[in-house]
C-alpha cells in the first residue's frame, strides 16, 4: 500500500504548484471590456436651419409716389457648416410677403400697386461671440452676430421690375439643447436693398439640427 501511495503523493507535490500558477495567470481568451461609448454635449458639423417671424419695410423702393411703412412675414431655410465652435458658414433661401396697400405704386407708374413678395437666395457667415457655460461646465448659450447678402427677386414684375441686392446683419441668442443635435435661438435682423435705399428689419425665432 505504502508503495502505490508515494508515488501518488509525488505526484500531486509536483502538479499543485503548477495547478495554482496556472491559475494566477489569465486566460488568453478572456473577454475584455468595451470602451465606454462617449458623446459629445454639443454636435457641430453640416446643420440645417429654419427661421421664421415678422418682418418690416420701412420705405419700401419706388420712383414716384408715397415709400409706406410695410409689414410681413418672412421664412428661411439655411444650409451650412460649424468651422469650428465659433464659426459657421451657409447658404440660405428666404422668401417674405409685405402688406402696402393700394396707395403703394413702385416702380409701376400707377399700372399696379399694393402687395409685393421677395426671394433671396445667398449666403451667410455666423460668428459666436460669447459663450455661457452651465453647471456641467458646456457653453450651451452663446451671444452671435450674423451677416449675410443675396440677389433679391421681386414679385409682381410689374410693380418691381428690377432685383436688387440685399444685405442684412444683427445680433442674435443661441441655446444647444441637451438633445445635442439641437439648438434654438432668436435673432433681430437690420436689412438693406443696395440699389434701392429701403430699409427693413426682421425678428427671427429658428431652429438648427447639427449632424
Amino acid at each position: 500500500m505504502q508503495k502505490v501511495l508515494a508515488p501518488l503523493a509525488l505526484s500531486a507535490a509536483l502538479l499543485l504548484p503548477a495547478m495554482a500558477g496556472a491559475q494566477d495567470t489569465p486566460s488568453s481568451n478572456a473577454m475584455k471590456d468595451r470602451p465606454a461609448v462617449t458623446f459629445n454635449e454639443v454636435e457641430r458639423g453640416v446643420y440645417f436651419g429654419v427661421y421664421g417671424g415678422p418682418s418690416w419695410i420701412t420705405n419700401p423702393p419706388a420712383d414716384t409716389g408715397p415709400r409706406p411703412f410695410s409689414s410681413g412675414q418672412m421664412a428661411q431655410v439655411e444650409l451650412g457648416v460649424d468651422l469650428g465652435e465659433r464659426l459657421s458658414l451657409g447658404v440660405f433661401f428666404m422668401g417674405s410677403a409685405n402688406r402696402a396697400g393700394a396707395e403703394y405704386v413702385g416702380y409701376s407708374k400707377g399700372a399696379a400697386s399694393g402687395d409685393f413678395t421677395m426671394l433671396v437666395p445667398g449666403a451667410v457667415l455666423r460668428a459666436r461671440l460669447v459663450g455661457f457655460a452651465d453647471s456641467q461646465e458646456v457653453k450651451r448659450t452663446w451671444i452671435y452676430a450674423r451677416v449675410g447678402a443675396g440677389y433679391a427677386m421681386f414679385s409682381p414684375k410689374k410693380l418691381l421690375p428690377d432685383s436688387d441686392i440685399l444685405v442684412f446683419a444683427g445680433p442674435g441668442v443661441e441655446y444647444y439643447t441637451r438633445l445635442r443635435h439641437f439648438s434654438v435661438g432668436l435673432e433681430v435682423m437690420g436689412n438693406y436693398l443696395a440699389s434701392k435705399g429701403a430699409f427693413g428689419f426682421a425678428v427671427a425665432p429658428n431652429i438648427r439640427y447639427a449632424f
